[in-house]
């Protein structure tokens, strides 16, 4: 991180985070279950985050990396105020646009159009300002006429193109972005990639997950690795993803050589 960097306030700022989920062992399918198997029934803690401190600034691409379950989509999700942490602070200095999932926040019997007032009214945008920008959304988004059908007959790239689109149009301060942009044709996997570029210059916020390492190497300034809910390293992309591919590398030889 630069002299520069540190001098700036922060937009999002993670302090001690930690997130615990409950789980119980015994699904309850009525009345006369519960009754029969109450004493049965226990309730287990899992902790997903497990003390997590750091901070994104303004025209920063900072990805998140780690192996399915390391955390990663739990912290987007906090962010995004999906879940509530159980202990730790998070400061978020901006407005949020999240990609968080294909579909989510679209209602599937809404129009795209529809869907497009619909989640630019829950991102904070006024009805004026959400028709000035439907012409640009629709342009983006390559949709033609299929803007006009209800989502649930889009496919998941028609799905990727409409949310990243309408993400992209909300004046927002930071970006979250899990993985949904590695969905879609080549050509519009690249749009994308370029409007995020030019987000970031423009001193937006980047907070990405993905498990595509060449387009964390290509885009990102700062790499976190988390591994089971802690972060393991935090820093330049070469370096992390270094460390990462290491560590990967040794996992799956003491896999391998691990007798059955």
């Amino acid at each position: 991180m630069t002299e520069a960097t540190t001098n700036r306030t922060p937009t999002i700022s993670v302090r001690n985070l930690r997130k615990k989920f409950r789980v119980s062992n015994a699904a309850i399918g009525g009345l006369k279950t519960l009754l029969l198997w109450w004493k049965k029934r226990s309730v287990r803690e899992f902790e997903v985050l497990k003390g997590l401190d750091f901070d994104c600034y303004p025209g920063e691409c900072v990805s998140v990396i780690g192996r399915n379950g390391a955390g990663k989509s739990t912290l987007l999700a906090i962010l995004a105020r999906v879940y509530r942490q159980t202990s730790g602070e998070v400061k978020v200095n901006g407005r949020i646009a999240p990609l968080l999932e294909l579909g989510a926040g679209f209602h599937p019997d809404l129009t795209g159009m529809e869907n497009i007032i619909f989640n630019g009214v829950v991102l904070g945008l006024s009805r004026k300002q959400i028709r000035e920008r439907i012409p640009q959304i629709i342009e983006f988004s390559e949709l033609g006429d299929s803007i006009n059908s209800p989502v649930r007959s889009y496919s998941s790239g028609m799905l990727a193109r409409l949310g990243f689109a309408v993400a992209i149009h909300v004046d927002a301060d930071i970006l979250l972005v899990d993985e949904v942009l590695s969905v879609g044709d080549y050509a519009f996997e690249q749009k994308c990639y370029d409007r995020v570029d030019r987000f970031r210059k423009e001193g937006g916020t980047i907070l990405m997950v993905s498990h595509n390492l060449q387009a964390v190497e290509r885009f990102s300034d700062r790499c976190v690795w988390l591994k089971d809910g802690q972060m393991v390293m935090s820093g330049l992309p070469d370096d992390v993803l270094a460390a990462y591919l290491s560590d990967q590398a040794s996992a799956q030889a003491e896999e391998t050589s691990t007798p059955d």
